[in-house]
């Protein structure tokens, strides 16, 4: 005999609230992705898809476009921020949950936290002001000296140092996402059980060895996590950049050039298009830079939810 059960008026209201409240979530990403591919339509006739990716040519005047130099400059700043901003986040998040003592544990939390909540105008004005001039008259003439006698890396630090290029950016990009992962690996890290590493310190094991063999295996899914969410915010990263970086449209191999991304061709050329096939471009390069962050988180999220059943096993 079926039995019949009747549902609370108050649970058909909340799965209704939520359900909506999830979708939405949807509806913004395919209209967003509809308004793109809209507008940009009239580029994607003229150009194509193949031609506009792997062309090097940004010429508004003679109406020919190209997005390859945006990607390649987006996709050297993010990783080179990354390669920063990892290493200095991780011992950030270890010494605060593993070596700081009691009473510094709170300060520097809550100063990691602000760093995070600064606007990325502030990042870019200090950028511009502060970090520049030192990077062009200190920092950068040591790194071309100390690397011109070491061969392929001296190609990295060949050109004048003016402080307005591609390794400013990624510096002040990797400051503007430390504190991200640093928060993420800091929680993740607070999850291994204490009774684990009181364990491992009676059998005699260093503070290093606690830290490399159980804390980091323990929480490598949260830390991965936060490096996650760090790409996400340097792949959009629009006007601390668009301080330091210039806007040229070529393939640097110095990191000591100015450079374009997409984002920073956004933001400076977006008033200044007149035409409506410079718009469509423009636009179109707005569709690259959501398909590339969608590329990348989705591969790392493969990733993620791979190590995940891994570990469960």
């Amino acid at each position: 005999m079926a039995v019949t059960v009747k549902r609370n008026p108050g649970d058909i209201i909340f799965f209704s609230i939520t359900a909506v409240a999830a979708c939405t979530v949807i509806v913004f990403i395919i209209g967003i992705l509809f308004v793109l591919l809209k507008e940009s339509s009239l580029a994607i006739q003229k150009f194509g898809v193949i031609q506009f990716l792997t062309s090097t040519e940004w010429d508004p005047v003679k109406e020919t476009f190209g997005a390859l130099t945006s990607i390649y400059g987006t996709v050297v700043t993010t990783a080179l921020s990354l390669l920063i901003a990892i290493p200095v986040a991780l011992g950030i998040a270890i010494f605060i949950t593993e070596v700081a003592p009691n009473f510094l544990r709170a300060p520097i939390g809550i100063a990691i936290e602000l760093l995070a909540a600064i606007p990325s105008i502030i990042y870019g004005m200090w950028g511009l002001f502060t970090l520049s001039p030192i990077m062009g008259n200190t920092v950068e003439p040591f790194l071309k000296k100390a690397t011109a006698s070491i061969p392929l890396v001296s190609v990295l630090f060949q050109g004048t140092p003016m402080g307005i290029d591609v390794l400013t950016a990624s510096v002040i990009l990797s400051i503007m996402i430390i504190p991200f992962t640093a928060s993420i690996a800091r929680d993740a890290f607070n999850l291994t059980p204490a009774v684990v590493k009181e364990s491992a310190y009676a059998l005699g094991t260093t503070k290093w060895e606690v830290v490399k063999n159980i804390v980091i295996p323990y929480s490598k899914l949260g830390v991965f996590g936060g490096i996650l969410f760090s790409l996400g915010r340097a792949l959009g990263e629009t006007m601390a950049v668009a301080f330091v970086l210039g806007n040229n449209h070529r393939i640097f191999t110095s990191l000591f050039d100015s450079a374009a991304t997409i984002t920073v061709t956004l933001a400076n050329e977006f008033t200044e298009a007149d035409k409506d096939i410079y718009l469509s471009s423009l636009f179109y390069l707005a569709l690259v830079l959501f398909v590339m962050s969608f590329v990348f988180l989705a591969i790392a999220k493969f990733f993620l939810l791979r190590a995940e059943r891994r570990y469960s096993r």
